[in-house]
């Protein structure tokens, strides 16, 4: 079996609540060189047998249409992972 990988995160332009209180907590704890977080989402799309170029693209279009939503968040990343 295979695996493709979608990382999916807020726009940057867009604020981000949970990354700016992941920050906090960590300049709290003493993670003082921390001085930005961004909180993202990260999919695991198991592939019974090799992911074909097709199969790729058509994982691409699922993180675009449904994994996403569009208005507020970019797909960065669509990427078969060796294991």
């Amino acid at each position: 079996m295979a695996k493709i990988i979608v990382e999916v995160m807020p726009k940057p332009e867009l604020l981000d609540p949970q990354g700016k209180a992941i920050a906090g907590a960590l300049a709290r704890g003493g993670a003082t060189e921390f001085v930005n977080v961004r909180a993202g989402k990260r999919f695991e799309l198991t592939v019974d047998g090799d992911v074909t170029p097709e199969i790729l693209e058509k994982a691409k279009q699922i993180a675009a249409d449904v994994l996403s939503n569009g208005v507020i968040e970019d797909v960065v990343a669509v990427a078969e992972v060796a294991e």
